[in-house]
Formats: C-alpha cells, structure tokens, sequence
C-alpha cells in the first residue's frame, strides 16, 4: 500500500486548550503548522467547568496575554459574567475569573484557528509517533538525546513529516468515563477516546502513568429553584483579561451565577453509599486532584464539615443547561439523583449529563526539559494534561510555551525561559519538571513564593517584552509597553519628590478626608501610603498632576504602597537568581559525586536538573546535598571543563 506523505514544520497532536496555543504560536512565527483533534467541532472544549481564571488561574491567562497568547482575548469575547476575586485583600491574590459562554468559547477559538495563517486543522486521530536514531557523535546525541523526531502517522496511514512534535492530548489518550458500575471507554463528554497513540509513546521510551480526575452533572436550568439560593453577581465594570482589548468592550449585561449548599442528609446518601464509588471500591486505578476533589472525597475526608459550597452556573446564552460546580462525582446515577435533589434549590432537578469520573494515560514526571522538551527524543515537546496538570489555564500556558520553544529549536534560537521570579507560568514549569507530582498539578497562588511581584495586574510589565523578543508581540505594542513603563517610573518619581507643607488647606484636606493633620511637611507618595487616602483623592493637592491612564496609576500607587516589601522581596530573588545561574553540566556523573546520598543521587539521576536552583527544588534532595553539589561544582570547573 502507498503511504501518503505531507510534510510540514510542525505536528500539534490535540487542539484543547495547551493544542490551540501552541499551534497559534508556532504558525504566528511562520512555521507550518498542522493541529490534530479528533473532533474539529470541538476544538477549545471545555468539558468541565465553564470558567477561565479563577485564583491564581487568571494570572496565568493574563501571562499568557502578554505572551502574545490567544486565551486573555478569547474570554474577552466571550464571557457571560466576570468578577475579580480577593478584591478586598492584597492586589498579590487579586484574580479575574470569568464565566464562559462554553459554546461561544469553542466556535470562536476555532474560527481564530481557521483564519490562521500557515495552520492546518486535521479531524484525524494521531496513532503513530516517527523517530529516528541519532548518531552517537552527533551534537544532539552529546547533548543527552537518543532519538530525533521525524514526524507522525495518523489512523488512515498518512505520515506526516515534520521538525517538530507537540503533544497536547488533554484526558483522551485511552481515556474511560466512569459513573458508579458503568463504564464507557471514551473521552470527555461521550467524545471519541485516542487509544492508539499510548503504545506508540511507550514503544520510543515514553513513560506513562494514569491519572483521573472529574465533573459534575449539568441539570435543566428549568427544574432548578434559585429562589433558594443566593444570587451571585459579575463586577460593575469589567476588567477585560487580555491587555488588547479595549476596556469599553466588555462592559455588558451579565447573567448571575448562584450559592447553594450541601447538608447532613446529602452527607448521609453519600456514605451509605460509598462502596458503589468506583473511586472507593478500587475501580479507579489513576490517581484524582488533591485541590479539586469530588464530592464523596470531601464527605469522606472532611467528616467535620456540615455542609460545602455549591455554585450553579450557566453553561451559555443558548442553553438552559447549569454547571454544578462543588458536586463532582463518580457515584451511580441513582445515588446522584439522591443526593443532588437533598440540595436546597435542586429538590426538583433534572440531570442532562450525569457526573463521571475520567481516567487517562499521561506523563511520568522527570522525562522533561524546562524547554517541555523530552530529555531522550530531540524534537518531542509536550504540554497540558498530557504533563500531568489540571486545568484549561494551566494547559494553555504550557501550550503556548511549548509552541514557542519548538519554534525556537527549529530556528536555531535560545529557547523562552520564565523563572519563578518571572511569573507564574515560571512556576508551573519549574513545578511539572522538578518534582514528583503524584495527583494532578492545579495552581495556586501559595506556590509562587515571589507572588507580590507576580501580580495579575503586571503580568504585562513583567512578559511582554519575552514576547515581542520572540516575535509574538508587534513592535507597535512593545513601544507602547516601553511607554507604560516610562510613564510609571516618572509619575513615582514625581509623587516622591513632592513635598507639602502644614498650610491650612492641607490641614483642611487631612480633616475632611478623616485622617490625621500633619505636623511636618510631607510627600504625596508618604500621603498615598494613608490607607484612608488614593491617588485620586490627591488631585486637589496636586495642581502639576498631568492626566494617566488608569493602569498607569494602578501601578504607581502599589509600587509606592507595597514598596518595602516589593524590595525585601526582590533581595529574595536576587538570591534565587545566584543559584539559579549556576549550571550543572549536562555530562556530569553524579557517582562521581562523594558525600552526596543515595536517594539525592537517584534522583539527580532522574531529573538531571540544568541548575543548582532547580536541583534544591528536587524532592529527596536536601540542602546538604546542594552543599555537596556546589563544592564539587568548584572542583569540576576549576579543572579542565571550561
């Protein structure tokens, strides 16, 4: 049988959430690109909750806009309510998150993805990974790789040559649905499973581990009594995620999202009814998200807890169906019946799609580069679920990096790098490369240790010029970005510079604002760090104020507000950054190594680390260890390796 050959650049294997990124990345830098899915109806799916952002989540989308990602400005578009969390605490935890139209989300990320140039999309089930072996004296072999890619086969025989290879397959990679004792060998949401692929990945040295995790029902908006619950409302206005869009685009009628709660009769229907749980009775091989448990887990494992949050959300404008967020399940769907109508607001609820439970094959830890390169296969990157995270922001953002960086390989250019003191995203990588992670990845704002400089509100400041360094942001909106940041540095320059006497309009201007008279002179930036006044409230002192743009004045007032701690904490990342610039060689013999202990050896082995920050932020390898690595760092260097 002749085999049909198309060559092209680059192969996405999945168009989810991580596949549309980096798809867009790779053909907006030129390469052609071709996305596979195995459904082209379904491209950007959300098979689970129908929000984008949420805690620490909207950091990300707003990294992956300064990025030059596609994510920030599709929710723009298509979101139905939005409201920032933690407004009332510190802007380090403040985050956007936003209900989607789920069905608008999907048909507009696909018509960007139709419209792109130098991208293909193929309905067409990858089956085949193509390598070659490389040659023991060749630069990528030196470098640690035993295999180059070469391209992929896809179900009807056609090969597809290529430089590169992403994997995003998402939770499809022989992927079954679980509900109680009923099993279907599919993917999410009844769509078709990819099982095909894994033996192929297993074949070239792929390893792979399962992982599960789940959903709740949706229900017949109709049958549900929201006069039983609380109304949950979006902001007035709406700060739009992607630092594109025009503030006055987004303001629009919202529909509300609504709090129920469970109770001690749900609780009873849930344990005595435990062991129909295919999660209890040992059905479940794969291992659930710790952060993002399902309802019988929280019973189970919370007994103290006499009730937990349940929110119902619209799924979209055209649809009567609600997303019960807090109820995820895998039970029998007569136990769900039970327990979703012992919910006050739901007695009377009809299910539309029952809760499942979902299992699929995904990456073993310590196989990858903070590049998301595979270590043993040149070529081979991988991003999202595949990696073993949870979450459309989390895949999106390894999407996009992945997408920029096989770009950059096939270039012949540096690879993107984001460290932990650069963004989240820095974060999320360096977490998925360095340790064990035995449950799906989630996010959270707690994992980022320099969060006050990570703000969702400077993801701009911080990214935008890696992006336009790599060619995702155009030079008009990089001159635009130099100029925010001109306009900030002066404007806080100016604030700290202006002083002002006790004359008795500013005595005046103390008492009517209720905070205390000054009994010596003062500046506007130390009159800003009053937590009963604001830059706005200065105007009338401020008569050489020239007008800014709100961004602008959002920075300028925390970089003098949170100032000693922005400082304190940048001394901590200078400290990080010493560690984080000294390499370990990638030849290094860590038998060689004295003093260092077994379970440190093995796992340097492992995870061959290309820093020594990164090796300290490997489990099993204590700080003695790092000691006994830089020493030896010393030696090795200080000989003949130049």
């Amino acid at each position: 049988m002749n085999t049909f050959v198309e060559n092209v650049d680059v192969c996405i294997v999945g168009a989810g959430h991580a596949g549309c990124e980096a798809a867009l990345a790779c053909a907006r830098l030129g390469l052609e690109t071709v996305v596979f899915t195995l459904s082209a109806d379904n491209i950007a799916f959300m098979p689970c909750n129908p929000h984008i952002g949420g805690s620490s989540k909207g950091h990300l989308v707003r990294e992956i806009d300064a990025l030059g990602g596609e994510m920030g400005k599709n929710i723009d578009k298509t979101f139905i309510q939005s409201k920032m969390l933690n407004y009332s605490k510190g802007p380090a935890v403040h985050s956007l998150r936003t209900q989607a139209d789920k069905f608008e989300y999907s048909k507009e990320m696909k018509h960007v993805l139709e419209n792109q140039e130098h991208l293909t999309i193929k309905q067409a089930e990858v089956t085949e990974l193509i390598c070659e072996d490389v040659k023991a004296d060749s630069e990528i072999f030196l470098s640690g790789y035993k295999k180059k890619i070469t391209g992929v086969k896809i179900y009807t025989g056609t090969v597809y040559m290529a430089k590169a290879v992403i994997i995003c397959s998402g939770t499809y990679l022989k992927a079954r649905c679980l509900c109680g004792e009923a099993i279907t060998y599919t993917g999410p949401n009844g769509l078709q499973p990819s099982n095909n692929f894994s033996a192929s990945l297993i074949e070239n040295g792929i390893e792979l581990r399962r992982f599960k995790t789940g959903t709740p029902a949706r229900m017949d908006g109709r049958t549900v009594d929201f006069s039983k619950m609380t109304e949950q409302f979006g902001d007035n206005p709406v700060i739009p995620f992607s630092f594109d869009t025009d503030p006055a685009d987004v303001q629009k009628e919202q529909v509300s999202c609504w709090l129920t709660y469970t109770n001690e009769k749900t609780h009873d229907i849930i344990r005595a009814n435990i062991d129909r749980s295919p999660i209890y009775a040992g059905v479940i091989e794969g291992v659930g998200p710790r952060y993002c448990p399902s309802i019988e887990d929280k019973v189970i494992k919370f007994p103290d807890k006499d009730r937990h949050q349940v929110f119902i959300e619209p799924e979209g404008l055209a649809t009567n169906e609600v997303y019960i967020d807090g109820m995820s399940s895998s039970m029998p769907e007569d136990v769900q019946i039970q327990m979703y109508r012992s919910v006050p607001g739901l007695e009377n609820c009809k299910i539309v799609k029952n809760a499942y439970a979902i299992e699929y094959d995904c990456l073993t830890p310590g196989q990858l580069h903070l590049s998301l390169e595979t270590k043993n296969i040149f070529g081979l990157f991988c991003a999202g679920q595949f990696n073993g995270s949870s979450g459309y922001e989390e895949a999106a953002a390894q999407g996009l990096y992945a997408g920029i960086n096989a770009a950059m390989e096939i270039f012949g250019k540096p690879s993107l790098f984001i460290d932990r003191s650069e963004g989240y995203i820095g974060v999320l990588i360096d977490d998925l490369v360095t340790k064990e992670n035995q449950e799906p990845y989630r996010m959270m704002t707690s994992r980022a240790e320099y969060r006050l400089l990570l703000r969702q509100d400077n993801a701009d400041l911080r990214l935008r010029e890696k992006g336009y360094e790599v060619g995702l942001i155009s030079k008009e909106k990089y001159d635009a970005l130099m100029l925010k940041k001109s306009l900030i540095e002066k404007e806080t320059k100016r604030l700290k510079e202006t002083s002002l006497g006790a004359s008795a309009n500013v005595q005046d201007f103390m008492i009517r604002h209720n905070t205390s008279t000054l009994k010596t002179a003062t500046t506007l930036a130390e009159l800003i760090c009053r937590p009963e006044l604001n830059y706005y409230d200065l105007e009338e002192l401020d008569p050489d104020r020239k007008p800014l743009d709100k961004e602008v004045i959002n920075q300028v007032e925390i970089n003098i507000r949170y100032e000693g701690y922005i400082q304190r904490q940048e001394r901590q990342v200078e400290k990080f950054k010493k560690l984080e610039k000294k390499i370990i060689p990638s030849d290094i013999n860590y038998d060689d190594v004295s003093s260092l202990r077994l379970e440190a050896r093995q796992k340097l082995k492992i995870y061959r680390p290309e820093n020594i920050g990164q090796a300290s932020r490997i489990g099993g390898v204590n700080p003695a260890d790092v000691s006994v690595l830089l020493v030896y760092l010393k030696s090795y260097y200080g000989r003949d390796h130049k």
